[in-house]
């Protein structure tokens, strides 16, 4: 299990089963626990849909638990997910969504509310990532479990969810676990095929270079969720260590930053140059101009 990426995961979820797991910008905080069970909520819905094993699952949204909630839930179902920058303009959206196969879309209904569906000939269902609502869906049967779904949960967990209960797909080294589209600078989007050695690969050299961040420790999430290097390094290598992500769900401002840096103070920050600039530009400029040193 310790070389398969969803049994890494599985473990950490296991582990730190009573610990905080996920908190959205001034939200609410899911606990290991919750988190596994909402995995479970969502294999509910993929199965009263008829979502099968390799099929393509696709992502676009703003930074947040039900992100992590809906990436992590496609993989241990055994589905792709397709991740798509929330900040790609309508026609690549659609583009990427038709041109990947797309069963189902997660996305934020301000993005939902700008793209035409009906030029997406394949796709079947699309779910609200603000609160996992049904937008649309081609299938009575999931219309009928999205309506009535705190019964069917209700029925579902007869008892208290437990780690006994986790129930994921084991993968297959060279299976298939994420496409990642490029922007398409100088064409259309092209996606790369990221199998799950790759995913877990990164993950272990994260783990074995980063050794001071322990389970319980406090991270930061203001990369992209759809880029791969904050999905590597800011939210796979911190929920398979048992950390606590803080997600700020919106642009990464200089006040935000400075206000999440100062409230949880994480041992490990991950950032790009455009965001570093914006703090320096916002904040320490300023500073030096008004008392030149």
């Amino acid at each position: 299990m310790e070389h398969k990426f969803l049994g890494v995961l599985e473990q950490s979820i296991r582990k730190n089963w009573e610990l905080p797991a996920l908190t959205d910008y001034q939200g609410e905080t899911l606990y290991y626990k919750n988190f596994a069970k909402n995995i479970a909520k969502l294999h509910a819905y993929f199965k009263a849909g008829g979502v099968k094993k390799g099929d393509k699952i696709a992502l676009c949204g703003r930074n947040s638990s039900n992100w992590a909630i809906a990436f992590f839930g496609t993989l241990s179902y055994g589905a792709v997910v397709v991740s798509i920058l929330h900040e790609f303009d309508k026609s690549s959206v659609e583009y990427i969504v038709d041109h990947s196969d797309a069963k189902v879309f997660f996305t934020d209904k301000a993005i939902y509310n700008k793209i035409d569906t009906e030029k997406i000939s394949q796709l079947e269902t699309v779910v609200s990532l603000d609160d996992f609502s049904l937008l649309q869906s081609r299938s009575d049967e999931l219309k009928s479990f999205f309506t009535n779904s705190k019964e069917h949960f209700k029925n579902l967990f007869t008892k208290d969810f437990t780690a006994n209960d986790i129930d994921w797909h084991k993968e297959e080294d060279d299976e298939l676990a994420i496409i990642n589209y490029t922007s398409g600078t100088t064409s259309s989007p092209k996606g790369v095929m990221i199998p799950y050695r790759s995913v877990w690969s990164n993950n272990k050299f994260a783990n074995d270079n980063v050794p001071f961040v322990k389970s319980g420790d406090d991270v930061v999430c203001m990369l992209p969720m759809a880029h791969t290097y904050g999905l590597a390094f800011e939210i796979i290598k911190s929920l398979t260590m048992g950390c606590h992500v803080h997600f700020l769900g919106k642009v990464p401002s200089p006040r935000i930053i400075k206000e999440e840096f100062a409230k949880y103070k994480p041992k490990l920050i991950l950032s790009v140059p455009l965001i570093i600039e914006k703090v320096v530009m916002g904040n320490v400029m300023p500073a030096i101009e008004k008392e030149p040193i």
